[in-house]
């Protein structure tokens, strides 16, 4: 089975950035995909793979998830 190319928008959602953010990333970064006439398209192994190769690179926070909205909270 052929894998399913991913378009800009699905990058974007993926990364959790917008659509011009994309491609900043494509011309800035080496973001890796192919232009098949004038749309990008992207493999996911290779974002992945890209991802990967990101300098600064950290896992996300932990989220807490014990706390009340506005427990310990500074008010003023």
């Amino acid at each position: 089975m052929t894998e399913r190319l991913l378009s800009v928008d699905d990058v974007a959602t993926f990364l959790g950035v917008k659509r011009d953010t994309v491609y900043k990333l494509i011309d800035r970064n080496g973001l890796p995909g192919v232009k098949v006439g004038r749309l990008w398209k992207f493999r996911q192994q290779q974002l992945d793979a890209w991802i990967d190769r990101q300098p600064g690179r950290t896992p996300a926070p932990a989220i807490e998830t014990n706390r009340r909205p506005g427990a310990g909270g500074h008010r003023g």
